[in-house]
């Protein structure tokens, strides 16, 4: 089998991409006919161009409106319990947010969101076991989720680029829900005191948002500053790793915008 450098094939796309034939590519650089095909198949697919199938226009790319709120809100889940995966070169990669099975109405916003961000492309939920992956196909998700990359979050840099802090200074509240919904949780906690000379339990809500990232919990803190709510870290042995919500005026500003998962 012979192979061609990429000087080659980039020369081949160079004219299929003029309107050159593929006949007259294959003669011109001595490649094969189907060879000179396939090269072409591939770039309409990288750009979008394949016959018959719609151009589905990016917000990043083509100035397609953004519908923000959700955005806000499926980027904190990506954040979170997200992931984006490309099986091979010829598929579009998918986006796939793991949603606990206990959590149907998370489900159900996580779909919601993703429908919102992407209206032209199909949303399907597939089951694993004690959860279902809610999940997206569009060759735009690097444009929307530049914080991808190899290996886990917590290992790498994540930082916001410049158009998605204005989103989420625009959205603050629906991008904390995401994170609450993806890594935290509204709990329950309870403690004795004396009163009187007797022991008497008391409880009080509280949330938690966890992760191991500490620029995902940066995020967090940050945004939960901007809408006045206190909060605290908690460690686990040395390491920072929950963000506590206690206070009553701040779990009373959680529960009018965030509230339990269900």
């Amino acid at each position: 089998m012979n192979s061609h450098g990429t000087d080659v094939r980039a020369e081949a796309v160079r004219r299929l991409r003029a309107g050159d034939k593929n006949a007259d590519v294959s003669r011109a650089l001595n490649v094969p006919v189907g060879t000179v095909g396939y090269w072409l198949h591939l770039d309409r697919a990288k750009r979008g161009t394949l016959p018959g199938k719609p151009h589905r226009p990016c917000p990043r790319c083509d100035d397609r409106e953004l519908d923000e709120a959700a955005y806000s809100y499926l980027l904190a889940l990506y954040l979170g319990d997200g992931h984006i995966i490309q099986y091979s070169e010829h598929r579009a990669p998918s986006l796939m947010i793991t949603c606990d099975e206990s959590w149907p109405g998370l489900m159900d916003e996580c779909e919601r969101a993703m429908r919102a961000v992407f209206p032209d492309n199909s949303v399907c939920r597939i089951r694993r076991t004690g959860c279902r992956n809610v999940k997206v196909y569009s060759k735009h998700l690097w444009c929307l989720f530049p914080q991808h990359g190899k290996g886990k979050k917590h290992d790498r840099k994540i930082a916001l680029e410049p158009w998605q802090q204005r989103i989420v200074d625009a959205h603050p509240w629906e991008f904390i829900r995401g994170l609450v919904h993806s890594d935290g949780c509204r709990i329950t906690n309870w403690a004795t005191c004396i009163v009187s000379g007797e022991k008497r339990r008391y409880e009080y809500p509280r949330y938690f948002f966890t992760n191991k990232s500490d620029d995902i919990r940066q995020l967090c803190t940050d945004t939960l500053d901007k809408v006045g709510v206190e909060w605290k870290v908690t460690r686990r042995g040395r390491e920072p790793y929950n963000i506590s919500v206690a206070r009553r005026e701040s779990v009373a500003l959680m529960d009018a915008h965030v509230g339990p998962k269900y």
